[in-house]
């Protein structure tokens, strides 16, 4: 029985206002890693960042109340949470009273740790914080304009990877030009794309050639993501690297999962000009 197919995800729904924490459905990374060759211990750190936009309740007058949140899921956590489950979730507080925003906090994370398996990190802002209206690019030299020709989108293509061992260097490197598809719904994910590291200097147009062969596969973000840093690391051996990627906002909420060789601090939270 296919977990996915047996729940209501990619099906039409009733969006209820009324808090129901049985809405979130997890769903387990190890099967994705067991296909990638990830095994124990994690050949990376990281986080998954998520911010909802559309957050609602009521305060205890029966008032309603809005706020941007940011969940931050640890990768190490043995679930990923799937984005519509998700959406629903946090629409069903739409009618349901909460007496302030610090127990609406504490809801939201123990709710969230319960189905990621790990604790998530829950930051609540108003819509009128100077954060909130912050709009930053990803750092790097983008690679989109190299004069190529490309003719494979899909499945992601390693072998278009290639790095000069007689050139180390450090340096980032950003696409706008990622594309994949949702495996549930089969709607078109798009995002931005850093990959920072040190190491043999890696090919552009190999490295273009590769993002854009995600266009027609069909894969949840954080598993895009994984895919990508070990294809990176194996390919092109860089002594450190990280994978971070941006994706615009779907149904009020994006996600922006970060991987990167130990010792990496942990990324901020700045939108791009996309998202």
């Amino acid at each position: 029985m296919d977990p996915i197919n047996e729940s209501k995800l990619g099906k039409p729904v009733v969006y209820s206002g009324s808090y129901d924490p049985g809405l979130l459905f997890p769903i387990s990374r190890a099967l994705q890693r067991e296909a990638l060759g990830i095994g124990d211990p994690l050949p990376f750190i990281g986080v998954d960042i998520w911010n909802a936009f559309e957050l609602s309740w009521l305060d205890a007058r029966g008032k309603p109340r809005v706020a941007l949140a940011e969940f931050r899921v640890p990768a190490t956590s043995p679930n990923i949470i799937e984005s519509k489950s998700f959406k629903l979730y946090l629409n069903s507080y739409m009618q349901t009273r909460i007496p302030d925003t610090d127990t609406l906090r504490q809801q939201l994370a123990g709710d969230l740790s319960a189905a990621a398996g790990a604790p998530v990190s829950v930051v609540l802002g108003t819509p009128t914080s100077k954060q909130s209206a912050l709009i930053e690019n990803l750092e790097g030299e983008v690679i989109d304009d190299l004069p190529i020709e490309i003719s494979h989108y899909g499945p992601p293509q390693p072998d278009f990877l290639h790095a000069n061992p007689d050139a180390v260097v450090e340096e980032s490197l950003v696409s706008h030009l990622f594309k994949s598809n949702c495996p549930v719904t089969g709607q078109p994910d798009w995002a931005s794309v850093q990959i920072h590291y040190t190491g043999p200097r890696l090919g552009r147009d190999g490295l273009l050639r590769y993002l854009v062969s995600y266009r027609e596969h069909d894969d949840f973000h954080e598993h895009c993501v994984e895919r990508i840093f070990v294809d990176v690391l194996a390919k092109c051996l860089p002594s450190r690297l990280s994978v971070y990627a941006r994706y615009t906002r779907r149904g009020g909420l994006d996600i922006n999962p970060f991987r990167a060789t130990p010792g990496w601090l942990m990324p901020g939270n700045t939108r791009t000009s996309r998202q």
